[in-house]
């Protein structure tokens, strides 16, 4: 039987309980205090309900003097400010009920000079009920600030005076109904319901990610029209039927060992499959990629516009708020100025491009390793030598997935110790530093390896005879035998596949079996008879919650966005692959938070905060990637140079000729192997006098050729055209959808006229008076 013990807020009076009595004094304050003796009513006090907060300790911290009396110091501190609490111990923990006074409330309200919610103008007879939500954020603001002797409760913890702090859930059977269960999954999301339960943060949160799931149909829906379109021309390909049927062409070896002579006809199949995302289309496809990410993030500004009106937050200000938590924490607190300071925000960028240098250093390695496999895969006979490229590449992939693992959390211990370093103002100043720093961070981590493979894979290697070496020994990478376009697809196809798949599957996996695993060694131990402390130790057996909770979810959508939308004229797939992830990432979040963790401290916001400036700064990077994958990753430049300069179709269209007949044939350099520096160890060289490979190099000399300048010239010209027509896209869709709905503008201006003419009509009764 566990033992429950009610404590009155002041250790030196003595209190005693009996299931007889129907009220109960709690001492609040002692002579001098701001809030004198109270009575409350029994039931109301001893109601679960009326506990929004719980602290939890080890049994064995009452037995240590030192760690005793930080306790009842931090307790007898709360108890100054108008808090009271309530102990409850079983065999293992002891549990601290915490609640505000009512009053501290009123002062809140007073200080806001507003009702809380989206109540009415007038001002009720009675006061409405302060919301769950208004009442945790207020307590955890005041239980994490620094104590008269300095500390915080985070200090605390970490001394071991406590274990740990949660706020309780209460009330969320509705949630468990409407929103996480799996079979809603295609369900509206309840959005008020959610506000009501996490806060506005939370309810936000979801609210973009709805949305951004909704908008994100159109994008697969093209995505997968442009990537099937490549079936219809599957077998219809002029470039693809001179490859399958390029018997007599060979392509000079690939490889250190076991060297040997390839025909071209061997890359048939890929070079149908390299059709499928590198066509015509392709353009296009970027082009209103870029037309979406505008039109998506302007319609969710007018649907974030609404949604705050509707919850009475539109002129709700930030800053206000924070000075009004601390106001209610201390009276006596003192302004914290905006400050700035050159000298420490250059260290900071002199950091920053340290880890940016790190992480462009981790493709380097990424390179090293491809190299090393390619030579480890041809000596060991693991694979085929035309097998080998393909292993590298998906063997590389995964050793980039590991490598993002592990920076991530490198990335958010730097970013930390980097905000601290800036010491920012408020809570919100310091999240929405740490948060540019740690996306930044994060960016290169996952898109250096993208970047090298789109831009730099095979185009630094020399030419046959003459390779570009790696210390001298080990030849550098080549990009696929169809092209680098396939490279890019696979590295995209299995980090996106990998984070969608592993990363969710942890994601639920790992907070269901670590609270299966605590819920067995509880009913292996014992139960609780008080339905109050069962209540507690329900909460306190649930997976912890910090800071970054919420943030985490938002990092992993960004990080996803960023897949979506900056390679996407490399992977069409990669909208329908995080719709379908989306889908299950909205429940699994969702189940996650109501029924697998412990209640997210509820935050106030009108926003989605710094992650709208992300997002807008990954729409611009994707015009950007995708013009320079289109004009240097993409046959889709020397394809169109080809068909209207050096092909059939130069002086005119012909019907009976296809404008591409003769594409492979001018793609393809020619190298004599008599220039081999050891052609003997090659397989089959005794009746190859010349072979061939991908690059505009002159025959005699093996030098750049004309076409290569030409093709380079207009690959530039091409990318300043389509950056500047998809900006100017996005600039004039920016333009055209309002970021406010005129609807709301009218309702913001009606309450403002309204408040005005209710302003003089007081005014001209009291000059009447």
């Amino acid at each position: 039987m566990p033992r429950m013990r009610a404590k009155p807020a002041s250790h030196s009076a003595s209190l005693g309980l009996s299931q007889a009595e129907e009220s109960l004094r709690i001492l609040v304050g002692t002579e001098g205090d701001s809030f004198p003796l109270m009575e409350i009513n029994a039931g109301e006090t001893e109601a679960s309900e009326q506990w929004d907060y719980v602290l939890v300790a080890d049994r064995r911290t009452q037995r240590n003097p030192r760690q005793a009396c930080q306790q009842r110091r931090f307790l007898e501190e709360l108890r100054t400010k108008g808090f009271h609490y309530k102990m409850m111990e079983d065999r293992e923990k002891v549990f601290f009920g915490v609640r505000a006074d009512s009053r501290i409330f009123d002062l809140y309200r007073t200080l806001l000079m507003e009702p809380e919610g989206p109540a009415a103008r007038v001002q009720p007879a009675r006061p409405a009920p302060i919301p769950a939500t208004t009442r945790i954020r207020i307590v955890n603001f005041v239980l994490n600030s620094k104590t008269a002797a300095g500390d915080t409760l985070e200090d605390l913890v970490k001394d071991g005076v406590f274990e740990t702090r949660f706020a309780l859930h209460k009330g969320e059977d509705d949630l468990k109904k409407k929103w996480a269960q799996w079979r809603n999954m295609v369900n509206k999301q309840p959005i008020d319901d959610i506000r009501d339960y996490f806060g506005e943060k939370v309810a936000l949160y979801f609210a973009w990610l709805g949305w951004y799931t909704y908008m994100l149909v159109p994008a697969a829906v093209a995505g997968l029209v442009i990537f099937l379109s490549g079936f219809s021309l599957f077998n219809a390909s002029q470039i693809s039927k001179e490859i399958c049927e390029a018997d007599d062409i060979l392509l000079c070896p690939r490889g250190d060992h076991g060297r040997k002579y390839q025909r071209l006809s061997d890359t048939c199949v890929f070079a149908k499959l390299t059709h499928l995302f590198d066509n015509e289309g392709t353009v296009l496809f970027a082009i209103f990629m870029a037309l979406w990410a505008t039109v998506f993030l302007e319609i969710w500004k007018r649907q974030r516009a609404r949604v705050v009106l509707h919850w009475d937050l539109y002129g709700w200000d930030e800053d206000q708020e924070e000075m009004a938590l601390e106001l209610i924490n201390c009276p006596d607190y003192k302004l914290r100025p905006h400050q700035h300071s050159y000298l420490r925000s250059t260290a900071i960028l002199t950091l920053c491009l340290l880890m940016i240098c790190l992480m462009i250093g981790m493709a380097h390695v990424l390179v090293v390793y491809r190299v090393l496999a390619a030579a480890l895969f041809n000596s060991a006979l693991l694979f085929q030598e035309e097998q080998v490229t393909t292993a590298v590449v998906v063997t590389g992939a995964l050793v980039h997935y590991v490598a993002i693992l592990i920076m991530t959390k490198v990335n958010k211990r730097v970013a930390l110790k980097l905000c601290d370093f800036e010491k920012p103002r408020t809570f919100s100043e310091r999240e929405s530093k740490f948060t540019v720093k740690f996306f930044t961070l994060q960016f290169f981590a996952h898109f250096s390896s993208l970047v090298y493979i789109a831009f730099i894979l095979g185009r630094i290697n020399g030419h046959p005879g003459k390779s570009v070496r790696l210390a001298g020994l080990w030849r550098l990478e080549e990009c696929h035998l169809s092209g680098c376009m396939m490279d890019l697809f696979l590295q995209m196809a299995i980090i996106m596949g990998l984070k969608q798949t592993l990363s969710n599957c942890m994601e639920y996996l790992g907070p269901w079996l670590a609270h299966k695993c605590r819920l067995i060694r509880v009913k292996l131990g014992h139960a609780s008879e008080d339905p109050e402390l069962r209540d507690w130790r329900r909460n306190y057996l649930l997976n912890p919650v910090n800071t970054f909770s919420l943030f985490d979810e938002f990092m992993e959508m960004m990080i996803q966005y960023g897949f979506t939308t900056i390679f996407v004229a490399a992977f069409p797939l990669a909208p329908l692959l995080a719709l379908f992830s989306n889908l299950v990432e909205i429940r699994l979040d969702a189940i996650k938070m109501v029924r697998l963790q412990r209640r997210l401290v509820p935050r106030k916001a009108k926003d989605i905060g710094t992650w709208l400036q992300v997002l807008e700064t990954i729409g611009v990077l994707a015009v950007i990637a995708n013009g320079m994958v289109i004009a240097f990753t993409s046959e889709f430049i020397p394809r169109m140079v080809y068909k209207y300069h050096y092909g059939p179709c130069r002086k005119g269209a012909d019907p009976a000729v296809d404008c591409l007949t003769g594409y492979i044939n001018h793609s393809l350099s020619v190298f004599h192997t008599k220039d081999f520096q050891d052609p003997i160890r090659i397989e089959g060289s005794e009746n190859v006098t010349e072979c061939r490979y991908r690059d505009y190099r002159n025959a005699q000399d093996y030098n750049l050729s004309e076409q290569f300048w030409v093709l380079l010239a207009i690959r530039l010209v091409f990318l300043i055209l389509f950056e500047h027509v998809a900006l100017c896209i996005k600039l004039i869709a920016a333009w055209f959808v309002p970021d406010v709905p005129q609807s709301v503008k009218n309702k913001v201006l009606e309450d403002k006229y309204r408040t005005l003419r209710e302003k003089i009509c007081s005014s001209r009764k009291s000059t009447d008076v």
